[in-house]
């Protein structure tokens, strides 16, 4: 809700998005939530488990009864209490030690936290544990999958109850940064007019830049001397040097003049609105 203070005007309130989660300091982190096939993938291998935790189990009562080591009434007890252990007890007591780590969950890079995006504790893993009896074990995972599917996070029944989703843990590598342009080139670079190269050429020579340390020398320099021919005309001056060493260098000065660009954007947009650096999705005050 838009809130404003009386003394400080009205509030600037900028909407969180929903991959985002406030935190209690009032800061807004971008996480990315397990996909809903993911998330099945983990609950298959964490059920598994399960189920061999119970055929291990009707094997060592199987052969007790059949030693006459075990008493025949008691085996209904140990049953339920088998049942029990596994459904509800074990994945309460795993998903609390580990804060939300099942194995299933370290397999697909995802684990449990809480809504705001604190680790879960005791009292989420046995709600999450008791919900899972009904929408996992007795309906095989029916309930969860048709929940997961409409929920924006694929939140099961359990993650419902107990105000938690399943977060990724695994992120995409980032790429190299970027390189300078040549140092043979720094004063060049100063004072070189590079206009704005066309759509297409500007693919190709980004593309040859990505994958120029995997092509054969002729190749490569066969094709870096046509493209910076192409490219010269959208130069002055143009310096005396190999075609991908012109290259790399126009990539680097348009790359660096366009994000000083965006600097001086976003400061002079910041200067005309009078931000002041609120978290977003928090009145200023």
């Amino acid at each position: 809700m838009p809130a404003s203070d009386p003394a400080a005007g009205p509030a600037r309130v900028i909407e969180i998005q929903q991959d985002e989660v406030l935190t209690g300091e009032a800061v807004a982190l971008d996480v990315q939530p397990v996909g809903f096939f993911l998330r099945g993938l983990g609950t298959l291998i964490d059920v598994l488990l399960g189920v061999g935790v119970l055929l291990l189990f009707l094997l060592v009562t199987s052969w007790l009864v059949g030693q006459s080591l075990m008493d025949v009434v008691a085996l209904p007890i140990l049953t339920v209490t088998t049942l029990v252990t596994v459904t509800v007890v074990i994945p309460t007591v795993v998903e609390t030690m580990t804060r939300g780590r099942s194995l299933g969950k370290l397999a697909v890079g995802g684990r449990i936290v809480r809504t705001d995006g604190g680790a879960s504790g005791f009292r989420q893993a046995f709600i999450r544990a008791l919900a899972g009896v009904l929408e996992i074990w007795l309906t095989l995972g029916a309930v969860a999958a048709l929940v997961g599917a409409f929920t924006p996070r694929a939140q099961r029944l359990g993650d419902l109850l107990a105000g938690t989703y399943s977060e990724r843990t695994r992120t995409p590598r980032l790429p190299p940064p970027a390189p300078p342009v040549p140092p043979a080139l720094a004063g060049w670079a100063a004072v070189a007019d590079v206009a704005r190269l066309p759509d297409r050429l500007s693919r190709r020579i980004a593309q040859f830049t990505q994958n120029a340390d995997a092509m054969q020398p002729p190749a490569r320099a066969r094709l870096a001397a046509s493209l910076a021919g192409e490219t010269a005309v959208h130069v002055s001056p143009v310096p005396a040097v190999d075609g991908e060493t012109f290259l790399r260098a126009v990539v680097a000065v348009r790359r660096d003049r366009e994000l000083r660009a965006l600097q001086l954007e976003g400061q002079r947009v910041a200067a005309l609105t009078g931000s002041t650096g609120v978290p977003r999705g928090f009145p200023e005050r």
